[in-house]
């Protein structure tokens, strides 16, 4: 009996039972959808970080209060936006003076702000930061205009809204520029909205932001000194050198663990590395369900083992050996597990798709790859035993067994 009859012989058998065959598949299919939309979730979630960062240039550099070791992983990353900014605007004019690599500069402040407008309020971040941010960040304006020097200097009590709070306060594709809000209750006009960068799903926002003056936040927050510093180098090639330069000047007044220089490189590679580790989790997690679904194609198999011992009691008495019997039930339960495989990566590619209009998803090859693999181990590992006794039945016994 070659390989084709065999699998003929098993779907035959399968759908003499089409209800407890779907049924027993059932654990496969869940599994295997589970795989691969909680993987295409997570791999989503990375490919929107990635983008979010490559949207504010790929050859910027973050200065941060404190010592984070980038060294340990994801592990390493916990003191960003705890330790206490020992930076003053002395620093940033230092670095300014430093002169290339480093091509532009800002200092930033970051806060939560509450903003009110007829009766609306909505909370998002607030930055403080110099015009030559917008220029540093590829952010363009939508409506009006965006900061000047001059609205440094005079300390000017204006907000450049990001698409999201402009349409949450405001509503959708109105200009609200001229128009005067409450931030965290004091008066604010809205000069500007920015461009959206298609920010959405998991994570931080980049088009949830407002942005004042630098000084302005001084005076909105309470501070005096600077957060961040946020740095271009004057391509991806002198990032490096870039990076160099910064920490030698800031050393001159600083101590080594007072601050951190974060290339955005290396920032995205450990948030990825952080959120891999979740998707590996995720997938992990739902093949929890394969197993299970293994071993309720081992119970079914053990089953049919059962209800079909004449029948192979025939098949031996007219010369079907051993190994035929051990293959076909083996050929029975991988068939299950195979069908039930191609079933849920069809559910759960389209489970991924219907859930990609809401937050990003992406379905990867290797996620296909896995599940349908596993499925198939699942389908040769829990067939085995039933195909095994099967085989060993003896003839005659079977012959007579009622």
């Amino acid at each position: 009996m070659d390989l084709i009859e065999s699998f003929n012989s098993a779907l035959t058998a399968l759908l003499a039972n089409k209800v407890r065959s779907f049924l027993t598949m059932l654990g496969i299919i869940i599994g295997v959808a589970a795989v691969i939309l909680l993987v295409s979730i997570g791999s989503g979630l990375q490919a929107f970080v990635t983008k979010q960062f490559a949207s504010l240039g790929s050859n910027t550099i973050y200065v941060m209060p404190g010592k984070v070791d980038f060294s340990q992983g994801a592990s390493g990353a916990r003191n960003i936006g705890i330790a206490v900014s020992k930076f003053e605007i002395e620093d940033v004019n230092k670095l300014i003076k430093a002169g290339l690599p480093i091509k532009r500069i800002t200092p930033m402040t970051a806060s939560s702000g509450v903003f009110s407008y007829k009766g609306k309020t909505y909370s998002t971040e607030v930055s403080g930061i110099w015009p030559v941010y917008f220029e540093i960040s590829n952010f363009l304006p939508k409506y009006g205009r965006l900061f000047t020097k001059s609205d440094e200097e005079r300390v000017s009590k204006v907000v450049v809204l990001g698409s999201k709070p402009a349409e949450e306060i405001f509503g959708k594709n109105i200009n609200p520029t001229g128009r005067t809000v409450t931030v965290n209750e004091l008066k604010y006009q809205v000069i500007g909205v920015l461009e959206s960068k298609g920010g959405g799903g998991f994570g931080s926002n980049i088009d949830d932001h407002a942005f004042v003056p630098f000084s302005t936040s001084l005076r909105l927050f309470n501070l005096t000194n600077p957060r961040v510093i946020y740095i271009e180098a004057s391509d991806q090639k002198t990032v490096e050198e870039a990076s160099i330069l910064t920490e030698k000047t800031l050393l001159k007044r600083l101590k080594k663990d007072d601050f951190t220089v974060i290339k955005q490189t290396e920032l995205l590679s450990t948030i990825n590395q952080f959120l891999g580790v979740i998707t590996t989790a995720l997938g992990g997690i739902a093949s929890i369900s394969l197993f299970v679904g293994g071993i309720g194609i081992m119970n079914i198999m053990l089953v049919s083992v059962t209800e079909r011992t004449r029948e192979i009691g025939l098949r031996k008495a007219v010369g079907a050996t051993e190994k035929i019997i051990l293959l076909q039930f083996v050929i029975e339960a991988l068939t299950l597990s195979l069908v039930g495989g191609i079933v849920g990566i069809s559910l759960g590619a389209l489970g991924s798709f219907v859930l990609g209009r809401f937050i990003e998803t992406s379905i990867t090859p290797w996620s296909i790859g896995i599940a349908f693999t596993v499925s198939s181990i699942v389908g040769i590992i829990f067939g085995v035993y039933p195909a095994y006794k099967a085989s060993r039945l003896n003839p005659i016994d079977a012959l007579r067994y009622e």
